[in-house]
């Protein structure tokens, strides 16, 4: 393995700042824990055997829809990128995989990039295709569709594009494709909603015939943007119709910002599992929108509210239970580093949390209508402040205690913005 980016003598050295008074934390914690029968080494385990995985272009700055601001020492290729995300898994001990995006991460030697990431500690999650953006050189455009698009050609070039991601993927040692497409209309006639959903499936299928035998494909589903009127596979219900038709590899995934405002996302996690076709998360958060903002700034109730579905699930497994996690998030006027640290450690403090439930009390107060304590339950464990079990797990796994005080202390950004080649201006994306 190479060098890692942070100082492993920064790290240990501030994690002995702070021992003493997480042990302190730990111990007091710990007793409350036992008072409730929960033995806090146990969750402490659960937390350690967690991990959520990086989105590559995380790493950089994203924009709003009508600009763009650049953060000195950003990445500006895949390479850069890895040496990013290695800073969040060596700090946070929970993000050990990226997930990539082609053709922006494309490179001509994936077995050479699949031992890179290695040598920086990191492994890849699932491998993403996009036919939402037209590239250089392409022969045929996307405005108007790709996997739905009218033309046959297009649609073509968009499953070529998506066969040609999951190999790639097998190079990396994938084993997720994610399929994400804008297809969809801005105005009232300008496509037959039902021949599109058609023709969509007719591609998705191809790309399902490519999938290696222990390959899932993951649809993601997203409700508005870039199409306003009308998006080809817009909710979970699409979601499910086209995953059920093109077989059981084909899996729903759930970015936490894809649906209407006010939606019971947990109770769409709790539906999925029932049919078989939970497939994973991207986890973010947001107010108005597809907000893409830093998971759990602005509703962390919600996101505990999923993982209690989610314990629920693996508990009760039906057909298998093997969700893929990933951040998906948009940092505008952050350090996307800072953020993706930020965001890993609220993803995991919600795991925690859930483990915390008492399952009997809960189910009892289900099975009796005694709405209360069904609530009171839930809320008990929500209340609780579990970052000092996070703190333990990341200081046993060669993690930060304080992850952001050791990513600062380290000048990590001020070093790569002496290095690397500054990101231009960006005009957003109206």
């Amino acid at each position: 393995m190479t060098e890692l980016p942070i100082s492993a003598d920064l790290i240990a050295e501030r994690n002995s700042a702070h021992a003493e008074a997480l042990e302190d934390d730990y111990a007091a914690l710990g007793r409350k824990l036992s008072r409730a029968g929960i033995d806090i080494d146990a969750i402490k385990e659960r937390v350690a055997g967690f991990s959520v995985a990086v989105p590559s272009w995380g790493a950089g700055r994203g924009g709003t829809r009508f600009a763009k601001f650049p953060i000195a020492g950003e990445p500006t290729n895949i390479h850069e990128k890895l040496e990013d995300c290695a800073v969040v898994q060596q700090l946070s001990r929970v993000t050990p995989r990226v997930s990539p995006h082609f053709p922006w991460d494309k490179v001509s030697d994936y077995k050479a990039l699949r031992e890179e990431a290695a040598s920086l500690g990191l492994g890849f999650d699932a491998v993403n295709s996009n036919t939402f953006q037209d590239q250089q050189g392409q022969a045929h455009t996307y405005a108007n569709g790709s996997l739905a698009a009218q033309d046959s050609a297009t649609r073509q070039q968009a499953v070529d594009h998506n066969i040609e991601c999951i190999e790639i993927g097998v190079q990396l040692g994938s084993t997720d494709l994610t399929v994400w497409v804008g297809d969809g209309t801005n105005f009232p006639g300008q496509q037959d909603l039902g021949r599109s959903l058609d023709r969509y499936l007719e591609a998705a299928s191809k790309i399902y015939a490519a999938l290696p035998d222990d390959w899932r494909m993951l649809l993601e589903h997203k409700m508005f943007e870039p199409a306003f009127y009308s998006t080809v596979i817009s909710d979970w219900g699409s979601s499910i119709l086209a995953a059920q038709e093109l077989g059981p590899k084909a899996k729903c995934l759930v970015d936490l910002g894809h649906h209407a405002p006010n939606v019971n996302i947990e109770q769409i996690v709790a539906r999925l599992h029932r049919f078989g076709k939970l497939g994973g998360f991207h986890f973010n958060d947001s107010k108005y929108g597809d907000d893409d903002l830093d998971s759990g700034s602005i509703n962390p109730h919600q996101l505990f509210l999923v993982f209690n579905e989610l314990v629920e699930a693996e508990l009760n497994p039906r057909d298998g239970f093997n969700p893929s996690y990933m951040i998906d998030q948009s940092h505008n006027v952050t350090d996307p580093i800072e953020s993706m640290l930020s965001s890993a450690e609220t993803i995991t403090q919600c795991f925690a949390k859930a483990q915390l439930v008492n399952r009997e009390a809960l189910h009892e107060a289900q099975a009796s209508n005694d709405t209360m304590m069904a609530f009171q339950a839930l809320r008990r464990a929500y209340n609780v402040d579990v970052a000092p079990i996070l703190a333990k797990a990341r200081l046993e796994a060669g993690g930060a205690i304080d992850v952001l005080e050791a990513y600062r202390l380290s000048q990590y950004r001020s070093r790569k913005a002496q290095e690397r080649k500054a990101v231009g201006l960006g005009a957003g994306i109206v």
